[in-house]
């Protein structure tokens, strides 16, 4: 049996559902010969670990009793102090115990560090661990959104990190695009619809619906972030398209990157509250809306809210594009990512599906895991 120590950084909605996988899935690993040893687990404030990393591990009911705890999101690790099973580190000791364990393990049994946080300051902790000789995954975005001289460390030991799930969830879209890569075969153009929010904003759009109404009807189906104008900023379609750009060898910044808002500055979070927008805010943005859609299909074409990476190009926002392209005929939240290399000059490549949701990204999560297993004894 493959053992495979994992520290698991994001106790959210995607850390809690990988717990859960790991759990319900131990029948279908022990047949593969593998077993997920899940050491410790942390939020912000607090790190729960097994009393002995080396022969012990977290048992399932204690890591389902950690999902049951941080379901509310208020709720800290600290309540599991007394259990006898596990040793709680609160701050600041947190961080050094995540690099001690690493340093233990990667001696001998090699580490698997998961970051399912949506924090910024991970990035520090993540070239600490895979300094040391150990793994990382991440569905965290921001750590490889970061400035460049940070984000080079941390990619330096390409074997050890694995990030599938930070652009398409559980979508093969970076697999995809290092096969090409590494097969010689150069991508010149991607462009993409990587916001299943906003795939679905732009097609109900499409049908003639106002925006404001489809803004509303996006947040109550639990489509986007408590404050839509998260989702509606276009600031998480950036990140993922600067993954993109930087995988295909881009040294570019975050600031560097074009942004399209689906909403003026005088409407932001710091002008006006959720309520203010929704309440009145959003509709005055309707007749904008209506103009460019029955514009756009004039021509024949359709509204998308895209990345587009071209050369040293890499902008995000809304472009006309054919009805019959893939994705002019995306409906719904799935993401569409069209591909040209010199392989797929005119027809892409086309990666479609579900590209979020805590459930389908944490299986992508989970597969990373389980492809770092060859670098384990």
């Amino acid at each position: 049996m493959k053992n495979i120590p994992v520290v698991l950084m994001g106790c959210g909605g995607v850390g809690r559902q990988l717990l859960q996988h790991i759990v319900t899935c131990r029948s279908l690993h022990a047949n593969q010969g593998i077993r997920l040893r899940v050491v410790g687990v942390c939020d912000s404030k607090s790190l729960v670990v097994a009393p002995d990393v080396f022969s012990m591990e977290l048992s399932d009911n204690l890591l389902l009793e950690v999902c049951r705890v941080k379901l509310d999101s208020s709720s800290s690790l600290l309540t599991l102090n007394g259990s006898g099973e596990c040793q709680v580190y609160s701050n600041p000791e947190l961080t050094k115990k995540i690099i001690d364990i690493a340093a233990l393990l990667g001696k001998s049994t090699g580490l698997a560090l998961v970051d399912c946080s949506a924090s910024s300051e991970t990035i520090g902790v993540l070239n600490r661990v895979v300094d040391i000789g150990c793994c990382a995954v991440l569905a965290n975005k921001k750590p490889l959104t970061c400035k460049m001289e940070d984000y080079d460390k941390l990619v330096s030991h390409p074997r050890f990190i694995r990030h599938e799930s930070t652009v398409g969830a559980g979508l093969p879209v970076i697999a995809t695009i290092n096969r090409l890569l590494s097969s010689g075969d150069p991508v010149h153009r991607i462009i993409g619809s990587l916001s299943g929010t906003l795939g679905y904003v732009m097609s109900e759009v499409e049908d003639g619906k106002p925006f404001s109404q489809v803004v509303k009807s996006a947040k109550s189906l639990g489509y986007t972030e408590p404050d839509p104008r998260d989702d509606l900023s276009g600031m998480d379609v950036a990140r993922k398209a600067l993954i993109l750009a930087r995988l295909l060898g881009q040294r570019l910044n975050l600031d560097s990157i074009k942004i399209e808002s689906l909403y003026p500055g005088e409407m932001g979070p710091g002008v006006m509250s959720v309520e203010e927008f929704l309440g009145g805010g959003v509709s005055l943005l309707d007749k904008d809306f209506q103009e460019r859609v029955h514009k756009a299909s004039s021509k024949g074409n359709v509204l998308r809210y895209v990345c587009v990476i071209e050369g040293s190009r890499c902008e995000v926002g809304i472009q006309e594009l054919p009805k019959d392209s893939a994705l002019g005929r995306l409906k719904g939240s799935d993401n569409v990512l069209e591909v040209y290399s010199r392989c797929y000059p005119e027809q892409p490549l086309v990666i479609q599906g579900a590209g979020a949701g805590n459930d389908t990204t944490a299986t992508g999560v989970l597969a990373d895991i389980l492809d770092l297993q060859d670098l384990f004894p």
